[in-house]
C-alpha cells in the first residue's frame, strides 16, 4: 500500500511538473516574442544609418570612391531678408556640391558645372534671400536641402547628392 501511495504521489507531482512547466514556456514565449522585436526595431534604426532622408525619401549612401566634388570658384557674399528691426544682413559662404559618378547624369555634366556655376549661384541666392541672419543660423540643414533640390531640380537628375558649407559667416 505504501508503494501504491507513494506512485500516486510523485503521479501528482509529475502532473503538477508539467502544468507550470506549459505555464512557464507560455510566459516565456511571450517575453521572447518582445525581444524579438525589440531586436528587429534596433536592426531597423542600425539600417536607417546606412540611408540619407532628403524630402521626405530614403536615398542610398554613395560609396567614396564614386563621390567628386565641385566647389564654387569663389566665397559668396549673399543678402539675407532683412531683420525684423529692418537691418540688412549678409552670408559669406564656400560653397561645394558632392556628385557622384556613377549617375546618368554626371555623364551627361560632367564633373566641371562652371558652365552652369552663374545659375547655380542666382539658386542658392534666392534660397539665401528666404531667410533672415537669425533664421539662417538656425536651419543650415533646411537652406542645404533646399538647396540641393533647387540644383537637382535645375539639372532634372540627382547626381549631386549633397551641399556643403565649407565656411559661413553671418554680418
Amino acid at each position: 500500500m505504501k508503494k501504491n501511495l507513494i506512485s500516486v504521489i510523485i503521479l501528482a507531482l509529475l502532473v503538477v511538473n508539467i502544468i507550470l512547466t506549459a505555464i512557464m514556456m507560455f510566459s516565456v514565449t511571450s517575453a521572447s516574442k518582445k525581444t524579438a522585436s525589440l531586436v528587429d526595431n534596433i536592426a531597423t534604426a542600425l539600417n536607417l544609418e546606412l540611408t540619407a532622408q532628403t524630402g521626405g525619401e530614403l536615398e542610398t549612401v554613395v560609396p567614396m570612391e564614386n563621390i567628386e566634388t565641385y566647389d564654387i570658384s569663389e566665397s559668396m557674399t549673399i543678402p539675407l531678408k532683412n531683420s525684423e528691426d529692418g537691418s540688412s544682413h549678409f552670408c559669406l559662404a564656400s560653397i561645394g556640391f558632392s556628385i557622384n559618378t556613377k549617375d546618368k547624369g554626371y555623364k551627361t555634366y560632367g564633373s566641371d558645372l562652371s558652365p552652369q556655376e552663374t545659375m547655380i549661384k542666382d539658386k542658392i541666392n534666392s534660397v539665401f534671400a528666404n531667410y533672415s541672419l537669425e533664421e539662417a543660423r538656425g536651419n543650415e540643414e533646411a537652406i542645404k536641402s533646399e538647396i540641393l533640390a533647387g540644383v537637382q531640380q535645375m539639372f532634372d537628375s540627382e547626381f549631386i547628392f549633397d551641399v556643403s558649407f565649407s565656411s559661413i559667416l553671418y554680418q
